[in-house]
């Protein structure tokens, strides 16, 4: 018996290849296949089964591709309807893997057709647990994604995944290692923690959700605090049901190398935007005007996907070699209409002559100096609500950065403002800054290591929270 869990940190997913007797499945693949096939070809095995625990709504899947390219079957659990081929799965139904057997639970909760798969090692004993987004350590899937038109409310699906854990997941022994789909950091629960792995033992220890307590404790305890999922979700679920474009068919459109009057002729068309993928604090020192950045350094598909639309252009400026790279990153979250990228980088840009912009980065005691002084000073915190409650420049402007796309979270926002943009350590500031730049705002100021660093001035900087606000 083999296992091995494929983990992307990016985007905090977790994929699977199991092997045993040359016959391997893999379990909820990534968009771009290569790894699955590298490791089956260098240990002289055949992917039979490619198995989904359900429509993914954070990434889009491999399975497509995967079973091109290997011939393997594509495995849903119940209530699965597709606009491609794959079998759909009885609860309790068995694959045979060499000589392990994996087993169908059909755990709806997270969605309708969300199932776990139990796999028994070769003397039929359960080994594993591969739970998708039904059970993560720590936590559980979040139960407000219901497909449209399923006519279930949140609280309709939490009960659901209630007896879901209390029915296939509580009766396995403690031993039963659990091999969850996300990690810290996804958005698809409210708190995962940090262990990409743990046992059923340690998680009805440890795991609020495997508590004993009635249904209707569950469902408040699970839907309480949930935030928005982010705006990709249904396109990303949309995309694992109806089926995509091939990635070589993606990156062949997008490696397409632009000179500047090529890539100038493009950024003109109303309906293309310039996604700028260099390092955040290389993207302040200089870039081309008009430019959004999303840094390959954090959470660069997630953000991609929360704040670009689907419908639109892309074209790119990268670090020369990583054209590749943030295009199969950009694809893992559904964006296809990636259309080149500028030859030769911002430095052929700049080499010619064109005009450039810049934002200017600021230590937080600068801040701390121009504060008590600057009447028109506007702290813009780009963080996140709950973040922005739990402590604050006082008098700050909180635009969480998932919503600056829209034009109108910006309305309050003047030229005669002296604006200083922070997150919380930096990434999501520069993004945010690009984006104030594109609505001609221009007098911004970008505060390098965000409200970590402001929060070691003391004094120096005053700060509030959300209940001191209130009060």
């Amino acid at each position: 018996m083999y296992i091995e869990q494929l983990y992307t940190g990016c985007i905090s997913e977790a994929a699977y290849y199991i092997e045993s007797d040359g016959v391997a499945a893999v379990i909820d693949p990534l968009r771009d296949i290569d790894a699955y096939l590298e490791l089956a070809s260098k240990r002289n095995a055949r992917i039979q089964y490619i198995f989904e625990t359900h429509f993914h709504a954070d990434f889009v899947s491999g399975h497509l591709d995967l079973a091109a390219a290997t011939g393997a079957t594509i495995v849903y659990g119940p209530n699965t309807v597709t606009e491609f081929p794959v079998h759909v799965a009885k609860d309790g139904e068995s694959f045979q893997i060499g000589k392990l057997r994996i087993d169908v639970l059909h755990t709806p909760g997270h969605t309708l057709e969300s199932s776990c798969y139990l796999l028994h090692d070769e003397a039929g004993k359960a080994h594993a647990i591969f739970t998708g987004d039904t059970l993560f350590v720590g936590d559980v899937g979040r139960p407000d994604l219901a497909q449209k038109g399923a006519e279930l409310t949140m609280e309709d699906l939490a009960g659901m995944l209630y007896e879901s854990l209390q029915q296939k997941i509580m009766p396995l022994a403690d031993e039963v290692i659990l091999y969850p789909a996300h990690g810290a950091g996804s958005s698809c629960g409210k708190n995962l923690g940090p262990e990409t792995y743990s046992t059923i033992g340690a998680q009805k220890q440890s795991n609020y959700a495997l508590q004993p307590q009635s249904k209707e404790d569950f469902v408040k305890a699970v839907t309480e605090g949930l935030a928005a999922p982010p705006q990709y979700f249904p396109i990303n679920a949309a995309i694992n049901k109806q089926g995509y474009s091939s990635l070589s068919s993606v990156l062949e459109k997008g490696l397409q190398a632009l000179d500047i009057p090529g890539f100038k002729l493009a950024a003109k068309q109303s309906n293309t935007f310039i996604l700028d993928t260099r390092h955040a604090t290389a993207f302040t020192q200089g870039f081309i005007p008009g430019s959004i950045s999303i840094g390959l350094e954090g959470r660069f598909a997630e953000w991609a996907g929360s704040l670009l639309p689907f419908d639109q252009n892309i074209i790119l400026v990268t670090e020369p070699g990583k054209e590749k790279e943030s295009i199969i990153r950009l694809a893992r979250v559904g964006f296809e209409k990636i259309i080149g990228y500028l030859d030769g980088g911002y430095e052929a840009w700049v080499n010619a002559g064109e005009r450039i912009d810049m934002i200017v980065d600021v230590e937080a005691d600068e801040l701390a100096m121009d504060l008590p002084f600057d009447e028109n000073l506007v702290v813009v915190d780009v963080r996140k609500e709950t973040e922005f409650g739990n402590g604050h420049v006082k008098d700050a402007v909180n635009i969480p950065l998932n919503d600056m796309m829209d034009p109108g979270s910006m309305a309050n926002l003047e030229e005669h403002h002296n604006i200083y943009v922070h997150c919380a350590g930096g990434y999501r500031s520069v993004i945010a800054a690009s984006l104030i730049k594109r609505q001609g705002i221009h007098n911004l100021r970008n505060v390098l290591g965000g409200w970590n660093k402001i929060k070691e001035q003391g004094d120096k900087i005053p700060t509030a929270t959300s209940a001191e606000v209130l009060n």
